[in-house]
Parts: structure tokens; sequence; C-alpha cells
């Protein structure tokens, strides 16, 4: 039957990219490793160093969720393979539309675990906190945050990851002023670290009545969720701690008292706040945890090896330092300008579709381009 073997012919495409990619992650190296870990794990005395039995069982942990990976993907090809088989054997048409969907699965997964080999950076495997900011234009640019903060949100959903509102205030009139979510999974910061940097948007403005194109900025800021053992030492005297009632989505309890917490980092100006926890002192402590997260990922990404050397210095939000543009009008396009990765369909950019562009970023960087 033709169409089986055109789907055979598709999946037998995906094989030695598969090879590949058990190469590319040391799918043998990675089960020598688990065979010692799990050898160190059933010594008599393993857990007389609790930090050490800890750290060893999370990195089996690790490495058993990699093999997994790899392991239902080639089991998804062989099987798929198998099934085109016997339906053709059989003359078993009923199956076709599960032999398609698997074929599918495979090839979505497999560039999906192949971006996921190019994520080498310190903390690509951490959660990120995602930090969005209104630029100048007031409504227009507050609702343009709203917007982004949504398709983040549908991106997170789209890859079964978690994620909650940190902080948030809302815009004067319509949409946000700045808001501050944590995205929880694996690898999520490795992806989203591409994201961070200044988001343009061209659109007629629902705003105005003249029906006229407008141009609105906003920035997003990427952090890595760092872990508490991580050490990044700040001096009490170098933070100042404000409190403050909170407003925005948090429902009447976070309005009642002056629950949410600003810090700001007076030698760099880096300022964090938290304001969707239910007592004080557990906003100050994710506070405080943000510009953790703030400060290392700026000493990371500017290779400065102590923390005193960060400045603080920031683009402005506007024209020229864009990283990417959305231009619903004239014509329909979400283009990134570092990598020139293009999507006609904005519609589905703005509900999370975003794999392409954080794909070609990562690719870019592997290959020195960026």
């Amino acid at each position: 039957m033709l169409q089986f073997e055109e789907q055979r012919l598709k999946l037998l495409e995906y094989g030695p990219q598969l090879d590949e990619l058990n190469s590319a992650m040391g799918i043998e190296g990675l089960k020598e490793e688990l065979a010692s870990l799990d050898a160190q794990s059933a010594q008599p005395n393993f857990w007389e160093d609790l930090e050490n039995s800890q750290a060893v069982l999370q990195k089996s942990r690790q490495i058993k969720d990699k093999l997994e990976t790899y392991g239902s993907l080639r089991s998804l090809y062989d099987d798929t393979l198998e099934l085109i088989a016997l339906a053709e054997e059989m003359g078993d048409e009923s199956v076709y539309e599960e032999v398609e969907k698997n074929v599918s699965d495979v090839g979505t997964r497999l560039e999906t675990q192949k971006l996921a080999t190019l994520l080498t950076g310190e903390y690509d495997s951490k959660n990120a906190i995602l930090t969005f900011h209104a630029g100048a234009g007031g409504t227009e640019a507050q609702d343009w945050v709203q917007m982004l903060y949504r398709m983040y949100t549908h991106w997170a959903e789209r890859h079964s990851y978690k994620w909650k509102v940190l902080d948030y205030l809302a815009g004067d009139e319509a949409g946000i002023k700045s808001v501050s979510i944590l995205i929880e999974g694996p690898n999520v910061y490795g992806y989203l670290r591409s994201e961070a940097g200044v988001h343009r948007l061209v659109r007629v403005s629902p705003f105005d009545s003249s029906g006229r194109r407008h141009t609105s900025f906003a920035s997003l800021e990427v952090m890595p969720e760092i872990d508490e053992d991580v050490n990044i030492a700040l001096n009490e005297a170098d933070l100042r701690i404000d409190t403050y009632r909170a407003s925005g989505a948090g429902g009447q309890h976070v309005n009642k008292t002056e629950s949410a917490v600003r810090i700001t980092h007076l030698p760099t100006g880096l300022v964090t706040s938290c304001q969707n926890e239910r007592s004080q002192r557990q906003n100050r402590e994710v506070a405080m945890k943000m510009l953790k997260s703030k400060l290392a990922e700026i000493k990371q990404r500017e290779h400065l090896s102590k923390i005193e050397d960060i400045k603080g210095e920031q683009k402005k939000i506007e024209w020229g330092s864009q990283i990417r543009s959305y231009v619903f009008m004239p014509y329909t396009l979400v283009k990134d300008h570092r990598t020139n990765f293009e999507a006609g369909n904005i519609g589905a950019v703005m509900d999370g579709d975003l794999d392409g562009f954080m794909g070609a970023y990562l690719r870019d960087m592997s290959l020195g381009k960026l």
C-alpha cells in the first residue's frame, strides 16, 4: 500500500539522525556512569555523607531521565516500523492514522532532543524566572506586555511545564506594567535564555480611535532559578529592602497587609520584587532568590570573575535595541534580528509556537555565529 510505504520512507530518514543523537547524548557513557552511581548507592556507608548521597541520587535521576527519553524515542521508531510492516502484510488500513501520528511524533521528539544536546551552559537545566517590563508608550506598551505574558505562558503549557506568578503590577488602564513568573521543568532556562531582550510590536492600535499604526516595546529578562546551595555572597549593607501593600493578580489576601517585598541591590541598581506568596517572609525569600539568580546570570553572561564586577548596565527599551519584531500591519511577520529566523503565522507564534526561534538561536550559538 502506497500510503504506508510513504510513511515508512519518511520514518527511515530519521534512522541516521537517531544514531547521531545516540552519539551526541553519549548514551553508552551515560549507562556506564549510571552503573557506577548505582554501585555507590549500594555501599553500606552510602548515607553517612548525606550531602554526597543526595548529589549522587540527583545525578542518577538526571541520567535515568535522559536514558528514558532516548529509549522511548527509539522504541517508538522501532515499534512504528514493525506496525507498518504488519499493516502491509495484513492489508490493514485501519492503523494508518496511528502510523501517521507516530511518524510525526518521532520527528517532533527527535528535533526536541537534538536541540537539548546544544544546552551545555552551567544553568541550562534549571527552571527560569521571566520578568516583563513595558517600555515607553503607556497603555499600548502595557497591553504588549500582557500579550507577551500570554505568549510565554502558552509556550510553557505546550511543553507541559508548570508556571506561577511571582510579582504583578497591572497597567493604569489596561495591560500589565511589569510581571515576573517562574517556569518549572527540565531545560527551561536553556531554551528561554535566547528570549531575553527587547521585543517590538507593530500594529494598528485598538486604543487609537483614528486607527493609526503604532510601534510598542517591552523587555524580557530571563534568569535561571538558582539552587540554595549555589553560593552567591551578598553584603546586607548593599541591600535596600522595602515592603508595600501588594496589588494585582494576587487575590484579596495580598491587599490587606504590607506583605510585598522589593529588594534593591545598591551597587548595581538591580531590583527584584515579589508579592504573590502568602507572607512577607516568603516574599522576601523569593525576591532574594530572584536577585541572586539575576546576579548569577549576568556574571555568567558577561564572563565576569566575581559578582562585584557587575555594573547593572541595561539597554533602553526602545528602537534599535530589539531582538525580535512582531508585525501585525501592513503584513504579518515575526522576525528575529539576531538569527534572521522568520515566521509568517503570527497567530501561532502569539499562541506559544516559539520553538523555531529558540532552535535557530541555539544552532547559531553552537556554530559560533552569536
